[in-house]
């Protein structure tokens, strides 16, 4: 579970970004919209040209090392 603790004089917006990015990092948006009943085909070429992107850089980057 994705958690954020206020600093004492933290402000709600930056707390809001915060606990935004730590849900984002965690990959719990895209979880749910994996898991969704229906996906569009225009985010389901997304979804595949994304993935093929970082399968050719985890490739090239292999190949360098």
């Amino acid at each position: 579970m994705t958690q954020v603790i206020l600093g004492e004089n933290e402000q709600l917006e930056s707390a809001l970004r915060r606990f935004k990015r730590e849900v984002s990092k965690a990959g719990i948006l895209a979880d749910v919209r994996k898991n969704r009943h229906f996906e569009t085909p225009t985010e389901k070429r997304k979804r595949k040209a994304i993935a093929n992107q970082r399968q050719r850089r985890a490739f090239r980057k292999k190949r360098t090392s």
